[in-house]
């Protein structure tokens, strides 16, 4: 049978485990409404170090160090990495998991890194291609705002539709079966009835296109993002012959608030209410209280989101199954100043409860 679904999906043979992840955050995550979720939480946003860049490095390592731990692994035993972030050259993650030592695929997708991590980790997982893998992405507020707008010194004002860049990482650990049976037989720790359970499975994926609405405001990626998640949304269920009443939750990565009305017009528009079970990971993860404008952004937003709360809704039996989609405009300051438009990706992850 063939794995490959429609015109942008695959549906897995095997499913891929996610055996166990790590979030870690800054201080404005940290006093946000899942705050208490997060592995760990800094006492301040320098992370120990003297630069923004070499701070995101940092949260990166101690994310991946976490989900190995937390997985009862070490570097040694992870086949391949998958790791990227918003800075030039993914810098973050050269400077930070790099250290590692693993074999690396560097990954560029803007905010919907996270998504396309776990795509093509899950594909190498499940195409046999390696056992074991580790997805990591990361961003931070302050290195962000020094590579896409200006230094935090400038004081710049923003506007009602941006959002704010989370500072955080999240990684994941992947594994096939014999990695799964592996996991569950060491009794060395009691998660769940004497034995480890992974905290959810991976069944299948939908591959987004680049989309671009000629939209220009680089202060408003809400909207910019949402007719690619649209795009997605639609090819998904055409693909996998489904409706939205498969999901208990259809989660987009960093549209904020702007970005979910217009995804939301967009898709009604197409004859697809997905209304009454949309989440947005940058509209979860702070609250009015924290001045956050349209809600919260960057590679972090969904990949902390996922792991703290997302991924215990399925263990928890909450939920059966959610459609994960990270979201990423695809836009540099080369690309701004030169007054390109804001394309936009989104990739759609199957994710259900073990």
């Amino acid at each position: 049978m063939s794995k490959q679904l429609g015109a942008q999906s695959i549906r897995f043979e095997k499913p891929v485990y996610i055996l166990n992840s790590g979030s870690v955050v800054g201080t404005k995550e940290g006093a946000g409404p899942l705050g208490k979720k997060f592995d760990r939480v800094g006492k301040d946003d320098w992370f120990g170090c003297k630069s923004w860049e070499d701070a995101e490095s940092t949260l990166q390592k101690m994310a991946a160090e976490t989900a190995l731990e937390k997985s009862f692994l070490e570097a040694k035993d992870i086949r391949y990495l998958f790791t990227g972030d918003l800075l030039g050259q993914s810098m973050a993650s050269s400077f930070g998991v790099g250290s590692l030592g693993i074999p690396t695929f560097g990954l560029y997708g803007a905010c919907s890194t996270c998504g396309e991590s776990l795509a093509l980790g899950s594909m190498a997982v499940e195409g046999g291609f390696a056992d074991r893998v580790l997805c990591v992405t990361s961003s931070h507020f302050a290195s962000a705002e020094k590579e896409f707008r200006f230094p935090l010194d400038y004081g710049n004002q923003r506007p009602l539709s941006a959002s704010w860049t989370v500072t955080g990482s999240g990684a994941f650990v992947l594994g096939d079966e014999s990695a799964m049976n592996s996991y569950v037989s060491d009794t060395t720790s009691v998660v769940s009835q004497g034995k480890r359970i992974p905290r959810a499975r991976i069944t299948g994926i939908t591959v987004g296109r680049i989309v671009d609405f000629g939209l220009k405001d680089s202060m408003n990626m809400g909207a910019c993002m949402a007719p690619a998640a649209a795009s997605t949304i639609q090819q998904h269920f055409q693909d996998f012959a489904v409706g939205p009443e498969e999901y208990d939750r259809i989660v987009t990565g960093d549209l904020g608030k702007v970005g979910q009305r217009v995804l939301i017009d967009l898709l009604k528009e197409r004859g697809i209410d997905i209304s009454k079970n949309h989440m947005d990971c940058g509209i979860e993860i702070y609250d009015e209280s924290q001045d956050a404008h349209a809600g919260g952004s960057g590679c972090g937003c969904s990949a902390v989101t996922l792991s703290a709360f997302l991924l215990p809704q399925l263990e928890d039996g909450a939920w059966k199954k959610i459609l994960f989609m990270p979201t990423g405009a695809l836009l540099s300051k080369t690309s701004f100043n030169e007054g390109k438009c804001v394309p936009a990706i989104a990739p759609g992850i199957v994710i259900e409860r073990v």
